[in-house]
């Protein structure tokens, strides 16, 4: 058996180890494995950039489906595909946003817009693997996410607590990539229930749970024995962290029914605001790396109803103006860095479906907090916001300014399961603009 595992290819192991954790070891809340690490290597931290290691905590914004920059924070009124979005003026002169904020302009001296992102990836799941890889997605190999590159790069900082945590996000989030189970991050796929599996059924009492408890583990044992990998080792204490977390009393911080009525109110009672919500409380309690996702931006028909983009740039609009507020108000602003991101941007022109399609040419993300230069743009499309005229970024840029930040050294390799060296940017640079 031990030979035939061997001969597998890497996809095939990922397979085989991902069946085998879950049918012998018992494994139900751990995340899809990625892939595997076999080696690190990270050299010191580089000096090359200055403003690096600001960012304590990230809190990740990701808008997927592709948010309409000509509808949000790269409105061009008064063109041939403007739609029927008009723009506003904010706090920062000079600066103007899409109408249907109301809250955020008020707050434009603290953020930072890229107007000039773009990329050559107009397909969602690819987009958004880029997005928050830096790499293309490939066949042969997945990389990690920003999360777990953290937790690589700094070790492991709470002892119950995950690192990194993803709230909304789907299965197809890249994960720990080729990392070991433990980089992982812990998903939570609805902030209002908390963390799934967290209570046991009335009829199952302690005793009687550390009884099956002991069942597993002398069965895992037999198994662990016989085939003694780094990955059936990785998937076993993956599940003893998380057994560790469920009897943990830190499980209260995924609880958001502890904030007070008003603040639950001030994100939003949608799932985008109670998520973010509940990543203002993980990082508050010291997780690293939270990622809140909001999905239904793939505006194809129809963009104007009211229930379809004007109610999601609401609620963005109260979601964000509320994290920046209360970070500040608790005194975490300078500590966080808050990014919003998406996988690429929408049409200039308006559909005979009166939406907009694909288009990777040009879009806006922001970022926020942790010493971020607040109260400028990045960057400039031409007169239709079709093209980018100034100042391009690509998405391992933005990725390269958030690991900056965060006290990454973006020259620092990391290798493969096939040897291959990865960096946590590919080959991006931090944008010196916002550092």
């Amino acid at each position: 058996m031990k030979q035939l595992f061997d001969q597998f290819d890497e996809p095939t192991r990922r397979s085989f180890m991902s069946y085998a954790a879950r049918s012998f070891l018992g494994v139900s809340l751990v995340p899809a494995l990625g892939g595997l690490v076999l080696g690190a290597n990270q050299k010191g931290p580089s000096k090359k950039y200055p403003g690096g290691g600001t960012a304590k905590n990230v809190i990740y914004l990701f808008m997927e489906g592709a948010m309409s920059h000509l509808d949000t924070f790269d409105v061009k009124p008064k063109t041939q595909g403007s739609g029927t979005t008009q723009e506003v003026s904010t706090a920062v002169p000079g600066i103007k946003i899409g109408e249907h904020f109301k809250e955020l302009p008020a707050l434009m001296g603290n953020i930072a817009l890229i107007r000039s992102m773009h990329t050559a990836t107009g397909a969602h799941r690819p987009g958004r693997y880029l997005m928050k890889t830096s790499y293309e997605e490939i066949a042969s190999i997945r990389h990690p996410s920003m999360g777990p590159w953290a937790q690589s790069y700094f070790g492991k900082r709470n002892k119950t607590l995950p690192d990194s945590v993803v709230i909304s996000g789907g299965s197809q989030h890249p994960s720990a990539g080729f990392m070991e189970t433990r980089f992982s991050p812990l998903p939570i796929a609805n902030a209002a229930e908390g963390l799934q599996n967290a209570q046991s059924p009335e009829y199952l009492k302690d005793r009687d749970f550390n009884t099956r408890m002991n069942l597993i583990e002398s069965f895992d044992a037999k198994f662990r024995q016989k085939y003694d990998h780094k990955e059936v080792r990785a998937y076993t204490d993956f599940y003893k962290e998380t057994v560790a977390l469920l009897k943990s009393s830190d499980l209260d911080t995924f609880d958001i029914s502890k904030e007070p009525e008003e603040i639950r109110k001030a994100y939003g009672e949608h799932k985008f605001g109670q998520g973010t919500l509940l990543a203002r409380r993980l990082i508050e309690n010291n997780v690293r790396f939270v990622e809140v996702v909001s999905g239904g931006w793939d505006d194809h028909n129809n963009i104007y109803d009211d229930d379809k983009l004007p109610q999601r740039v609401h609620q963005l609009d109260q979601t964000l103006s509320a994290l920046i507020k209360d970070l500040k108000a608790k005194g975490l602003f300078d500590e966080t860095l808050i990014v919003l991101a998406t996988e690429f941007g929408r049409t200039p022109k308006i559909s005979d479906r009166a939406g907009r399609d694909h288009h990777p040419a040009s879009f806006s993300c922001a970022l926020a907090g942790a010493g971020i230069k607040g109260g400028q743009v990045i960057g400039k499309t031409d007169a239709e916001g079709a093209t980018v005229d100034e100042e391009g970024q690509v998405p391992s840029d933005l990725n390269a300014t958030i690991a900056h930040k965060m006290g990454i050294d973006i020259a620092a390799e990391i290798y493969s399961p096939s040897g291959r060296p990865f960096k946590v940017a590919h080959d991006g640079v931090p944008i010196s603009k916002l550092l």
